[in-house]
C-alpha cells in the first residue's frame, strides 16, 4: 500500500520515479557523427591504398617495358635505342605535353626537368644519335641510364600528383 504524504497546506507528494531507459536505436546525434567520419576515413583510406598500388603497378610496368625491349631487340641496337628514345618520349610527355616533337636543346631540357646526375642524361642524349647513325654504345649502360631517368621521373610524378 502506497502512502501519501501531504504536508498540511501543501500539495500531495508520491515517491519519485525514473524516467525510463533511453533506447539504443536511434542513437544520438555524435554517434551519427562519428560513424560518418570513420566512414570518410575508410574511404579515403581505401582510394589512397588503390592510387598508390595502381601508381606502382604504372611504374613496374613501364621499367619492365625496358626490360622487354632488350629482349626484343638484342641483335639490333639500332632498334633497341629506338625503342628506348621512344619509352622516354612517352613518359617525358607526361611532364610536358610537347615533349614529343621537342628536339635538340629543347629535348634536353625536357629531360633535365627530372633530377638525374649529368653522366645520365648525356647519355640519354646518345639515344637520338645511336639510332639513326650504325654506331656501338654500351647497351647495358643505356638501359640503366634509361631505368635511372623513368625511376626519378615516375617519383617525381607522384610527388607532384600528391602536391596538386
Amino acid at each position: 500500500m502506497m502512502h501519501r504524504l501531504s504536508a498540511p497546506g501543501g500539495p500531495e507528494l508520491r515517491d519519485i520515479h525514473l524516467p525510463p531507459a533511453p533506447p539504443w536505436w536511434p542513437p544520438a546525434p555524435g554517434w551519427w557523427l562519428l560513424a560518418a567520419l570513420v566512414l570518410g576515413l575508410l574511404g579515403a583510406g581505401a582510394w589512397l591504398l588503390l592510387r598508390a598500388r595502381k601508381r606502382r603497378h604504372r611504374r613496374a610496368r613501364i621499367l619492365a617495358e625496358v626490360d622487354a625491349l632488350a629482349i626484343r631487340h638484342a641483335a639490333d641496337a639500332q632498334a633497341l635505342a629506338a625503342g628506348l628514345h621512344q619509352l622516354l618520349r612517352r613518359v617525358a610527355r607526361t611532364h610536358d605535353p610537347a615533349a614529343a616533337r621537342l628536339r635538340g636543346e629543347a629535348w634536353r631540357e625536357a629531360l633535365a626537368r627530372v633530377p638525374v646526375d649529368a653522366p645520365t642524361l648525356e647519355r640519354l642524349l646518345t639515344l637520338e644519335s645511336a639510332m639513326y647513325r650504325p654506331q656501338p654504345y654500351d647497351t647495358r649502360a643505356m638501359m640503366e641510364a634509361v631505368r635511372c631517368w623513368l625511376r626519378a621521373a615516375l617519383a617525381a610524378q607522384g610527388r607532384r600528383v600528391r602536391r596538386a
